[in-house]
């Protein structure tokens, strides 16, 4: 295949990515991975070059931070001009008029026809923190509910929320208390000869037997859910399983917390991908494609539980800043007049369409999953037994890389590759860079491309 996006110049990585790879070595830890050796000049929507002149097509979306594309000149647009005026005040110190303008978009925008509020902060983690804090100030309680394979950041409280052992959580407990981890659907492994409407009965019928067996609901300050799980395999959860989950919530007084770090910001053709389910989250954190790149994250929830909270007891130095709040307004801007959350779905569509082609190709694809653009392929050794195959993924992220095209796998067993590209990606880029995706495959399989 003739690549019109793709260009590599040298091998990966290039002699200047080689040197540089020298020094990070030396002064970097190598607890802080790289998914790709080489170093990044310059980028632009969903293309990529290195400081040696190989030009990539982006899958990987920086961990799904920028569903408007690298560099979008509108976002750098806002920047230059916030930079130009002030860069930091602290907003508990001196206050601008961004960030209440953020806050009241996003209020307007999030789902639940009751007063909100919003607070600002750094980092998806952070968010996640600040949400187990004001879920436990406003309900009086301790207890956190999380779920199997759900990923909610590295920090000490989500790390303990998070189930990945390693490289999450292995040697660095003992872990924060009160939190407890519920059953999540994953419906391509449910039980052999098991309907899936007879599967999403069994996971509630779980769910609702471990607020006896496990804990007590009368405990818990807050169930914080992923409306998709990310990092545990793009897994999509059936609407009866989340509307239930919401309804004994709102039984026992718990506050419901959608966590749409990964998903939130037009990925699954929603500004909130909770919205599919139709329910109606107590709080939403928010961070990743929210600021184009620019660290910033939030809390988005309901007036009476943010207001919870006394003076002081929440917030941070850099939490929300001039440029954070800038950004993340241009962003909505942008998937509002770019027409993204449209886009994802008709992006979404594409790649499962290929993706199935790919299956029937390939016996190693397990399953095809997603929803609108945040979409997955589950690689296993053995279609009946279900075996994941972490080494064939490594070997396809690997050879895609090497090919110009960034990649990158996810699941619990490190068996699913995702696919995160800027919802601003062309057409042209999108099919060039699925066409890698299986020239990768077939070097990985030696399969013949005529085949």
């Amino acid at each position: 295949m003739e690549k019109k996006y793709v260009k590599l110049q040298t091998s990966i990585p290039g002699p200047k990515s080689q040197e540089l790879l020298e020094r990070r070595n030396q002064y970097v830890p190598k607890a802080i991975s790289n998914n790709i050796q080489s170093f990044v000049k310059k980028a632009q929507g969903a293309i990529v070059e290195d400081v040696d002149g190989n030009i990539y097509i982006d899958f990987a979306g920086a961990i799904g931070t920028l569903n408007v594309g690298h560099s979008h000149p509108r976002v750098v647009r806002a920047l230059q001009e916030q930079a130009s005026q002030f860069i930091h005040t602290g907003f508990n110190v001196m206050m601008y008029e961004s960030y209440i303008k953020l806050a009241e978009r996003l209020c307007k925008l999030a789902p639940g026809n009751f007063a909100k509020q919003a607070a600002f902060f750094n980092s998806g983690a952070e968010a996640v923190e600040n949400a187990v804090k004001i879920a436990r100030k406003y309900t009086k309680r301790q207890g956190i509910i999380s779920f199997t394979r759900g990923f909610h950041g590295r920090t000490l409280m989500t790390m303990t929320m998070t189930s990945k052992v390693k490289p999450y959580k292995f040697g660095f407990g003992p872990f924060a208390p009160e939190v407890y981890k519920a059953p999540y659907p994953y419906v391509y492994r449910r039980p052999d000869g098991m309907s899936e409407e007879q599967y999403s009965k069994m996971i509630i019928e779980q769910f609702e037997q471990f607020l006896v067996s496990e804990v007590a609901p009368e405990t818990i300050a807050a169930v914080v859910m992923e409306p998709v799980q990310g990092e545990g395999g793009f897994i999509v959860p059936d609407i009866a399983f989340v509307q239930r989950v919401r309804e004994i919530c709102s039984q026992y007084g718990i506050l419901f917390v959608a966590d749409e770090i990964q998903t939130g910001f037009a990925r699954t053709g929603k500004y909130f991908a909770i919205e599919h389910f139709g329910v109606e989250p107590d709080l939403i954190t928010i961070s990743k494609s929210m600021g184009a790149g620019v660290p910033i994250s939030g809390v988005i929830g309901r007036t009476e539980i943010m207001d919870a909270a006394e003076v002081g007891e929440i917030g941070g130095t850099y939490s929300g800043s001039p440029l954070g709040c800038r950004a993340a307004l241009t962003v909505l801007d942008i998937i509002e007049s770019e027409n993204l959350n449209d886009r994802a779905e008709e992006l979404g569509n594409r790649v499962v369409e290929k993706m199935k082609i790919l299956a029937e190709r390939f016996d190693c694809i397990g399953d095809v999953r997603g929803l609108g653009a945040m979409c997955a392929m589950e690689i296993v050794k053995d279609k009946q037994l279900k075996t994941p195959d972490k080494e064939t993924v490594g070997k396809i992220v690997k050879a895609a890389g090497e090919r110009g095209l960034l990649l990158l796998s996810a699941g619990i067993f490190s068996n699913v590759i995702r696919i995160l590209m800027p919802l601003t990606i062309t057409d042209e880029q999108l099919e060039e860079g699925l066409k890698i995706l299986e020239e990768s495959m077939e070097s990985v399989f030696a399969i013949d491309p005529a085949l």
